[in-house]
């Protein structure tokens, strides 16, 4: 159901409360952003979602925008924003708060659901405010998108290594699970056997005793055979979620070192095992994600996950055309690495210049030396605006939270401007001040020099 509409008017029983906005500073930077945005936005292309007079009436739209914005800003998880929502009153007042609130504003899981309501393309329209915001700012301008940095960078699921060992116990653990929810009597579960043959493995392997480590592992399969095939004896019609569990396992078992497209966990099948050429880090586990950034300033202006893999030059188009869908400006120039070698996966109407190209004037050649700020603009999306690890589920969940990684560095970068504008305030006025101080000590003492 649509979310109620608070009454703006007066009433009684906040008459001896104050209001937020009497109570802070009006020139907090976090006070400035709220007023910069365009909250109404949401209520327009958000709001269609929402069915009329079926169910309880939902929470505010403004309210799930702020906390999804607070989280990715401060890197905090559902559980902790909710949490810090109550002992914050600029937090509160961002969300669209009149009065300081000593409760919870809804329980962590109302984000998840919040998001499944409104999917990828509701999500992609919190980074195009972000964007509109900065425009508003004058801080992104025409010229500043004519020229992007593109790049690709891998986005981790939040799993566990995966060892064979550790799938084959997994996989048996949640066909036993799931049997026990629909009441199907297994001949033997191997829970504690399980348990304790991969514990013996893990020692096995760590102590360089491979054969020993090998021949665990095998036990390990056997037993994750044994329940499969139990399983399809004892119940031949399974329902939905039994089925996708007994495929998902049966190709953990059958699956070999040099196949492709293997399943690397149980409850996120949809991971992909992706090789950057890192030293550190040989391989990772996860999805693709596509990032465009202006050259000058290094405004994320398009941010998306791409499944299956793809080559780096493949994500070039489609990464552009969300750029022009969320700025409404197609880029005259985009600098990329030697990754994306190949005219045939270039856009049409854009120049793409590769790193390493010679024979280019100056302007262009500080352009392309400029490519390489989208490197640590990377970095701080993994490790301050959560694109490091991503806990939601499927591959909707890897897009979402690559555009909610976007939406957070735009927004830090915005927080910036205004406490930088608040700080040169402050800087000119002690200037003015200490000119208006030795003005008055000339006047009254003429040997003290200006």
């Amino acid at each position: 159901m649509l979310p109620e509409k608070t009454d703006k008017g007066f009433s009684q029983v906040e008459l001896f409360r104050s209001r937020l906005e009497q109570i802070l500073n009006p020139s907090h930077p976090l006070i400035n952003l709220t007023e910069s945005i365009d909250w109404s936005v949401f209520e327009q292309s958000l709001g269609p979602l929402y069915i009329e007079e079926v169910g309880r009436p939902g929470l505010a739209i403004r309210l799930m925008v702020g906390l999804h914005y607070l989280k990715y800003l401060f890197n905090e998880s559902d559980e902790s924003v909710v949490a810090r929502f109550v002992e914050n009153p600029y937090w509160q007042y961002f969300c669209g708060n009149e009065y300081f609130e000593h409760g919870m504003p809804c329980h962590p899981t109302s984000l998840v659901k919040w998001r499944r309501r409104v999917g990828a393309e509701g999500i992609e329209q919190l980074l195009k405010e972000t964007i509109s915001t900065g425009k508003r700012e004058g801080q992104i301008t025409d010229k500043e998108l004519s020229n992007v940095n593109a790049d690709t960078t891998v986005q981790e699921k939040a799993i566990a290594f995966p060892t064979d060992a550790r799938l084959y116990d997994k996989a048996r653990a949640s066909l036993v699970r799931e049997a026990a929810k629909e009441n199907i009597k297994l001949r033997q579960s191997y829970k504690r056997i399980g348990k304790r043959t991969l514990r013996e493995q893990g020692a096995l392997a760590a102590a360089r005793q491979y054969k020993k480590a090998k021949k665990a592992t095998k036990k390990l399969k056997i037993y994750l055979g044994r329940v499969i095939r139990d399983l399809e004896r004892k119940c031949g019609n399974p329902s939905e979620r039994l089925a996708e569990l007994l495929e998902i396992a049966k190709r953990i078992e059958q699956q070999q070192r040099a196949d492709h497209h293997k399943i690397y966990s149980v409850h996120s099948p949809e991971v992909e095992c992706i090789g950057k050429g890192k030293a550190h880090k040989k391989y990772e586990f996860g999805c693709k994600v596509g990032v465009v950034t202006t050259s000058n300033n290094n405004w994320v202006v398009g941010i998306d996950a791409f499944t299956g893999n793809p080559y780096d030059g493949a994500t070039l188009i489609g990464a552009i055309n969300q750029m022009e869908k969320l700025t409404a400006k197609k880029p005259g120039r985009v600098f990329v690495d030697r990754g994306y070698r190949g005219d045939n996966y270039h856009p049409a109407n854009v120049e793409v210049y590769l790193s390493g190209r010679r024979g280019l004037d100056p302007i262009l050649k500080k352009l392309l030396r400029n490519r390489s700020a989208i490197e640590p603009s990377i970095g701080h999306l993994k490790h301050d605006n959560r694109m490091g690890r991503n806990y939601l589920r499927g591959t909707e969940g890897d897009r979402i939270n690559a555009m909610l990684s976007g939406c957070g560095w735009n927004l830090r970068k915005l927080l910036r401007i205004f406490f930088l504008s608040i700080l040169t305030r402050v800087i000119l006025i002690k200037f003015q001040w200490q000119k208006l101080t030795r003005f008055y000590q000339q006047s009254y003492n003429p040997k003290i020099a200006i």
